[in-house]
């Protein structure tokens, strides 16, 4: 019986990397995005492009919110 409860952690071990290097690889690419300044250029930054950055805002808030249990997700 231990042999199968080990086999369904790394299972889930797996899965969990998986996901994780996912993530890393996201947040790669949102680092590099943000460097670029979300590939606007100041002379033509217009409403819209606010409004978009503040959408990308709020789903990062609440990401971060749930992760470290803050905001709405505080205990």
């Amino acid at each position: 019986m231990t042999t199968r409860r080990v086999t369904q952690n790394d299972k889930a071990l797996d899965a969990f990397m998986t996901t994780k290097f996912q993530i890393d690889a996201m947040l790669e690419r949102l680092k590099a995005l943000s460097d670029d300044h979300f590939e606007t250029h100041p002379d033509e930054i217009n409403w819209g492009d606010v409004g978009t950055l503040n959408h990308y805002a709020s789903l990062l808030r609440e990401i971060t919110d749930g992760a470290f249990k803050e905001g709405e997700h505080a205990a």
